[in-house]
């Protein structure tokens, strides 16, 4: 149950915009993140709510203490993984909170001062979601937030692509961070993303079913499928202080994740590459595979819950209960 009433108050003029924010077991970044949001004036920012996916580290307790008006808090019985936490929560948030953006975000990102006022101020006249420009706390682009184009959408970013381009051809760099004014963009992640409520009432929600990792890429390139139209807005800064990748040690931790991340990006390349998925496929797998020499005395665990991935996400099937996975993970390990 959502807990608080919503306030009725001047908007800015883009409307209402709510904030969606899932957390788990993160108290110290959300309470970082809801102290940046919460400083923004009710003006920029009307409510946020907070989708607590079953945190046992204090967090009920710590937002129960909250006083904030606009503070409004989903707790789920069970955690539903990040997927699973905004697909409930921007569902409440449209049922209860009226907005008309919604703004969906992890706990460990804050919007930089002035950010939602610059939300509020862009001409967005023809746009349906908008992805804000999000760094690392030490300044440098958040590799995992860069907005992307899709290369098979697009033959000019093709060619640059096969050509060499690597990632870099298709996902936006320092050049565009450093431009103004929108541009347009086929996905984004779900750190600083807005999207208008009107579009999530006609195109739906996140699949819960992804649990985590790649479902924001899947929904947003989803609604550019669709025929919604995305676009990026370096003025609109965020930071993001994840610690899910780390140069120094680049295994997926725990490694029960490592299920979840293949499957969910074999879903998300036939999205993208449409009659080009089983090629694109052999170039990926040996590269997926060649992972397992990062995994030292656990490539037996890898490598089987890489084949659960496999089988699941080369059929689409999304079904397989989160216990289950956790329960392959725990008796590879025994």
């Amino acid at each position: 149950m959502v807990r608080r009433r919503v306030m009725h108050e001047e908007t800015g003029e883009n409307g209402r915009l709510v904030a969606v924010v899932a957390t788990h077991r993160r108290l110290a970044d959300l309470r970082r993140t809801l102290a940046a949001l919460l400083a923004a004036p009710a003006r920029d920012l009307a409510a946020v709510l907070v989708v607590d996916n079953a945190s046992d580290d204090g967090t009920a307790d710590w937002l129960a203490a909250q006083r904030d008006p606009r503070l409004h808090v989903l707790t789920l019985p069970e955690n539903r993984g990040g997927a699973g936490g905004f697909e409930a929560g921007m569902r409440q948030a449209m049922a209860a909170l009226s907005p008309d953006w919604l703004l969906v975000m992890d706990d460990d990102s804050r919007p930089e001062p002035g950010a939602l006022a610059t939300f509020q101020r862009l001409d967005l006249g023809g746009y349906d979601g908008i992805a804000a420009a999000v760094r690392c706390p030490d300044g440098t682009l958040a590799d995992m937030n860069r907005p992307t184009f899709n290369p098979f959408w697009h033959k000019r970013i093709l060619a640059r692509t096969l050509l060499g381009g690597g990632r870099g051809a298709f996902h936006l760099g320092e050049r565009d961070f450093a431009r103004t004014g929108l541009r347009p963009i086929d996905g984004a992640s779900f750190v600083g993303f807005f999207v208008r409520a009107r579009v999530v009432a006609e195109a739906g929600y996140p699949d819960p079913a992804l649990f985590l990792y790649g479902d924001d890429a899947i929904y947003t390139m989803g609604l550019t499928r669709a025929g919604y139209r995305l676009g990026f807005a370096p003025e609109v800064r965020f930071v993001h202080a994840s610690t899910t990748y780390s140069p120094a040690d680049p295994r997926l931790r725990p490694l029960w994740k490592s299920y979840y991340y293949h499957r969910n990006l074999l879903i998300l390349y036939r999205i993208a590459t449409g009659i080009f998925f089983y090629p694109v496929l052999c170039l990926y797998i040996p590269r997926w595979l060649y992972r397992l020499r990062h995994h030292g005395g656990e490539r037996r665990q890898f490598l089987t819950l890489f084949g659960l991935a496999l089988k699941d996400g080369l059929r689409g099937q999304t079904g397989r209960p989160h216990a289950e996975v956790l329960d392959r993970a725990r008796a590879l390990n025994e």
